[in-house]
C-alpha cells in the first residue's frame, strides 16, 4: 500500500481486479447472455472500440527460473465511459469483439455502487463459479492422465 492509497482504494482495486479477470475468463457467449437484460437499457460512449492487436507472452522456466518469449498472442480490448462518467476497459484474449465490448460495458456499471451489488449476484458470481467447476474437471483431467515415475532398485546382491 502506498502513502496515498487507502484501505477501500486497495479493497476496490482488488474487486474490480477480480470482476474484470472473470469477465476476460469466461465464455463470450455466456457473458452476453447473462448482462443482456441488465446492459441494453444504458446508453454508453465508446471511448475506443473494440480493436484486435497482439500481445507478446512470456514464461520462466519451470515457473521460477529465467524469462523467455513464448510467442504472440491476439487480444481484443475496449473502453467505454458510462453517463455516470466511469470508464469501463477490457482486455480479451482472442478476437471477439462483443466480448470486449460487453466486458468493457459492465466494467463501468459495476463501478456505479448503484448496479454493483446486483451485478455482482447476477452476473459475476455465476461466471466465477462456472469458471471454478470448469477448473476443477480440467485438474481430474490431467489427474487422469498423470503419469508416476519412480526407480525401481535393481536386485543384484
Amino acid at each position: 500500500m502506498t502513502q496515498h492509497q487507502t484501505k477501500d482504494q486497495i479493497l476496490n482495486q482488488t474487486t474490480r481486479q477480480h470482476w474484470m479477470s472473470v469477465m476476460a475468463k469466461s465464455s463470450a457467449e455466456t457473458l452476453i447472455a447473462l448482462s443482456d437484460k441488465y446492459v441494453n437499457s444504458h446508453p454508453f460512449e465508446t471511448i475506443r472500440a473494440a480493436e484486435v492487436g497482439l500481445t507478446q507472452v512470456r514464461g520462466r522456466m519451470g515457473g521460477t527460473g529465467s524469462q523467455f518469449n513464448v510467442g504472440d498472442m491476439t487480444i481484443t480490448r475496449c473502453v467505454v465511459r458510462s453517463p455516470e462518467g466511469h470508464y469501463g476497459h477490457s482486455y480479451i484474449m482472442g478476437r471477439n469483439k462483443d466480448h470486449a465490448t460487453r466486458a468493457a460495458t459492465l466494467d463501468a456499471m459495476l463501478q456505479d455502487q448503484i448496479h454493483q451489488s446486483l451485478l455482482m449476484e447476477k452476473i459475476i458470481q455465476p461466471l466465477a463459479q462456472d469458471l471454478a467447476i470448469k477448473k476443477v474437471q480440467k485438474a481430474d483431467t490431467v489427474a487422469q492422465t498423470k503419469v508416476n515415475f519412480f526407480t525401481l532398485v535393481r536386485g543384484e546382491d
